[in-house]
């Protein structure tokens, strides 16, 4: 019987850091590239020493992962066998076409196209990805939109995935490319609603969105049309759907600012809604002849709607249109000519609202346990009808248009599963976590029938908590490859996210970010009592900001997991959030503290940051994820927190990490190389579980 791999041994370099009359010693700085701006542009520019550790990682987890290879190709195969590769989306009408993106047998990448309006043909191809993305590594599409004349069609390019976006620009009458290029940008832009200009948002040499910029549409010169000064907040553009503004907006976690340029003068100095004010949130569209607000202004915790006048439409103008009601959180708001429709989460359900000029008002909603509902308005604004997305864990995707008017329904499209679903087969139930200080957390569950409820089923179970992100309880063609093999897949709705309105997410972060990790740990147990899963036969998983979560809880509780899959994961905290060079840093500030200035956050932080807490002790398995040119979560967290839980770990759980050498924060970009990761991850999983590892 052969020796088991030998895992890679990081040195250990000991490098001394001193921040406000505070001293500490990170033996694995080392990880992070002095040339990381320059990395992220171009990989190859990685030290070699560098690189050659990164590599050796990838080498002893593919060597310990060699007996899963059979049923990680099993599970691809499955999760690729539920796809329809052939897919198009519902085409949205727009004037004179339907536009619309569809898959080509085999294809990793969509192609947009359009046609004449309700027509069968002839389809005009507007750009087929798949042909760009030919023999490269990685390649990316962020998005992709046509002018208002239907003459342009532009789209933002990524082939490093470091999202630093090229803009290209396609003229549809000739079907070329022109010339004139736009580089830096984060793949945000906008056309002005006269078609004659391209907005778009620059990044810095930091990775952050801070110019938006203009240039005739077909080439010609840039110019500077706003500058945020402060390094903490971060641009972005939008239309409003009335195409009467052109919105640019700022802000970080906590506070927000926009400003609002006139359509018919796209050329004209942006003029500020209303000026930043600490905490203060808010959102602009345009409505019935009137400024419409989405906004947490008067302490609406879970947001309310004003209006205001264009000519007026500072805060002290702002009148309620939608007042403000506790438990009822307002996360989306779509506009109409004459209806107002709004996205609504009460008790971790959503519904949606559909309100008339007149202020008559009624819902949409369902009856199922678990179910998530979306928005997609296409876009006209002089219409009736409006489309939805209803789903739900055990039902696929369905969109409805709607008639927001005599209140009918029209099947557009149901997901098909080309390999067979049977809703009937599986079970979605919801049930509440009891949180250490009495708070009760959702936790929505998916599970064939029959299966045993006498905790011997394996139990996968997933968490975010962070930024207000709520976790839909929605349909997934992957994690069926765990269902189907007996698993109990569980998902729970920590403190962090808005599952159940805007204080849910407030109560989980700064200073009560410990609230997300005793959350999690009170989901763990509170299935385990009701036979879902036993401790040791548990694998949680979590991605980014979640992975900072599955951190936090390996630190706290090991005891209960078989294994860790931390995707991409935010670990090195404290470090992250002492650098202020780093793309996300100054604008996550408000969320997490400011360890730099503020001596209670760094207290705060250092007391959970998963990286500095790591003790010796016995860990569960770990796999651990990354992209070489993740511009959100830098390479060298993973890696640095991997090298050190191996370091101090006393049990006989691997630690294993793979970093994806060509590709970013997301992963690789092909719809099915994707597939490949998350097989990959399902059967750690289920390897973790056999193996019986265990803190």
């Amino acid at each position: 019987m052969s020796a088991p791999p030998t895992p890679p041994a990081a040195k250990r370099v000991a490098r001394r850091i001193e921040q406000l009359g505070r001293t500490r010693t990170d033996d694995y700085a080392w990880l992070k590239a002095d040339n990381w701006q320059a990395v992220m542009r171009d990989p190859s520019l990685l030290d070699a020493e560098l690189r050659a550790h990164l590599e050796a990682e990838n080498a002893y987890t593919a060597a310990m992962l060699k007996a899963t290879e059979p049923l990680q190709a099993q599970m691809f195969a499955e999760m690729k066998g539920r796809i329809k590769e052939d897919d198009s989306s519902v085409p949205a009408s727009d004037g004179p076409f339907d536009y619309y993106s569809r898959f080509a047998v085999g294809g990793q990448h969509p192609v947009y196209a359009r046609k004449p309006r309700g027509a069968e043909g002839p389809e005009t191809v507007l750009l087929d990805v798949d042909a760009l993305a030919k023999d490269k590594p990685f390649f990316e599409v962020g998005a992709a939109h046509h002018s208002d004349d239907h003459a342009l069609f532009a789209w933002a390019e990524d082939d490093q995935g470091s999202e630093y976006y090229r803009i290209r620009i396609k003229d549809l009458a000739t079907g070329d490319t022109l010339p004139s290029t736009v580089d830096s940008t984060t793949g945000d832009f906008v056309f002005s609603p006269c078609s004659r200009y391209l907005l778009w948002t620059w990044r810095d040499e930091n990775g952050r969105p801070s110019k938006i910029f203009r240039r005739p549409a077909r080439g010609g010169e840039d110019a500077l049309v706003f500058e945020e000064p402060d390094d903490g907040f971060f641009l972005h553009l939008g239309v409003t759907a009335s195409r009467q503004f052109i919105v640019i907006g700022s802000g970080d976690h906590e506070t927000s600012e926009s400003r609002l340029i006139p359509a018919s003068d796209p050329t004209a100095e942006p003029r500020i809604v209303e000026p930043r004010t600490p905490g203060l949130r808010y959102s602009v569209e345009h409505w019935d002849g009137r400024l419409v607000l989405l906004t947490n202004a008067d302490e609406a915790i879970d947001y309310k709607i004003v209006a205001a006048d264009p000519a007026a439409p500072g805060r002290a103008h702002w009148h309620d249109l939608v007042p403000h009601r506790p438990g009822r959180f307002i996360f989306g708001l779509a506009a109409f000519r004459e209806h107002l429709v709004r996205l609504e989460r009460i008790d971790a359900l959503d519904q949606i609202i559909i309100r008339k000029t007149s202020g008559e008002e009624h819902s949409i909603a369902f009856d199922e346990e678990a179910y998530a509902l979306s928005l997609e308005t296409g876009y006209e604004f002089d219409t009736a009808q409006t489309r939805f997305v209803y789903q739900s864990p055990t039902t696929p995707r369905r969109w409805f248009d709607y008639d927001m008017e005599t209140r009918e329904r029209t099947l557009r499209k149901t997901q098909e599963v080309p390999s067979g679903h049977d809703p009937d087969a599986y079970v979605a139930r919801r049930i509440q976590a009891t949180a250490p200080d009495g708070e009760r957390v959702p936790v929505t569950i998916l599970m064939k029938k029959g299966t045993p409820l006498d905790g011997s089923a394996p139990l996968l179970l997933y968490g975010y908590g962070s930024y207000g992100h709520a976790l839909e309880p929605g349909f997934s063609i992957r994690t069926l490859s765990l269902v189907d093999r007996g698993w109990v897949y569980a998902v729970a709705h920590v403190r962090g996210g808005s599952e159940k309105g805007w204080g849910w997410f407030l109560g989980g972060r700064k200073e009560h970010k410990p609230n997300s990790f005793t959350d999690f740990i009170a989901s763990a147990q509170a299935l385990i009592e009701a036979g879902y899963g036993s401790a040791g036969r548990i694998v949680a998983e979590g991605r980014s900001a979640g992975g900072m979560l599955m951190g936090a809880v390996t630190n706290l509780r090991p005891d209960l997991f078989a294994g860790i899959i931390a995707g991409v994961p935010f670990v090195d905290v404290l470090n992250t959030m002492s650098d202020a060079s780093l793309p996300l840093t100054p604008p996550e500030w408000p969320e997490w503290g400011d360890p730099t200035t503020d001596p209670e956050a760094y207290d705060r932080i250092e007391a959970y940051s998963p990286y500095d807490r790591i003790e010796a002790k016995p860990y569960p398995a770990v796999l651990a994820t990354g992209g070489l040119s993740d511009p959100r979560v830098t390479y060298w967290e993973p890696a640095k927190w991997a090298a050190k839980l191996r370091a101090h770990t006393t049990g006989e759980a691997p630690i294993l990490l793979k970093i994806n050498l060509e590709a970013g924060h997301g992963g690789a970009a092909g719809r099915f190389d994707f597939l490949k990761e998350i097989a990959l991850d399902y059967a750690f999983a289920v390897w973790a579980v056999e193996k019986g590892w265990r803190a």
